[in-house]
């Protein structure tokens, strides 16, 4: 969670995404604008963002914005990557944040599932670090049926994948049909479910993340493309 800190009004607004800093005394001219319910002096006057309020509502997030999204299929995490970007499912004015919203690793786009977005660079890192050892977990559809030795071959924690120099942490199989299992990972390599069975000769042909952590897609009830924001302590504790 980010520190509340003495800032200039027009920073503030600015940087949460309501505008540019030159439309701050205009809107402090048509008393849109208050500061612990008071028409502030000046755009530059220092305040915590958590007494400002704008048309007598609260700043939205004011200390750090973490939103859990279903992602669908179709849509890309990076800006870099061509197709219909995740930003496009939340409200617009969340794009002009500052630092910007960014996924908590990526989903690619023919991957659904849930995926944690956030503007805390720390909690970032916190999700992310082998550190705590977070498990991504996967619902996997195969199409030819499994043999019978993926579960030992993923646990034992030596499948190399084409292209790299280790090989991939230990990961655990479960087998939920003919064709389907549960897999869950504790790194995150590029398309790397998709690798670890192409090693075995299988090919994955749907591809849903259902956990990070102990958080699981269905015990939030999200519709695909919906999201909910959430504080971080609490995210943290139902991740586990």
């Amino acid at each position: 969670m980010m520190v509340q800190k003495i800032e200039r009004l027009e920073k503030i607004m600015s940087r949460l995404g309501y505008g540019a800093r030159r439309d701050v005394p205009h809107w402090i001219r048509e008393g849109w604008l208050t500061v612990n319910g008071k028409k502030p002096k000046s755009a530059s006057v220092k305040v915590y963002a958590g007494d400002v309020e704008l048309d007598g509502e609260p700043l939205d997030h004011p200390f750090g914005l973490t939103v859990i999204y279903h992602k669908p299929l179709g849509t890309v995490c990076s800006r870099k990557e061509e197709g219909r970007i995740i930003f496009e499912d939340f409200p617009e004015r969340w794009l002009g944040r500052k630092p910007p919203l960014s996924s908590v690793g990526r989903l690619d786009k023919d991957t659904s599932g849930l995926l944690i977005v956030t503007d805390d660079g720390q909690l970032n890192h916190y999700l992310t670090s082998p550190k705590h050892d977070i498990a991504k977990t996967y619902a996997v559809t195969l199409d030819s049926p499994l043999v019978g030795n993926e579960v030992e071959t993923f646990a034992a924690g030596t499948l190399m994948l084409e292209a790299d120099d280790k090989p991939c942490l230990p990961a655990e199989l479960t087998v939920t049909g003919e064709n389907t299992a549960s897999l869950a990972l504790h790194e995150g390599r590029y398309h790397q479910v998709r690798r670890m069975f192409a090693a075995l000769g299988n090919h994955v042909t749907a591809l849903e993340r259902t956990h990070t952590g102990n958080l699981s897609l269905t015990s939030l009830n999200l519709q695909v493309g919906e999201h909910q924001t959430i504080e971080v302590e609490a995210l943290k504790k139902l991740i586990g």
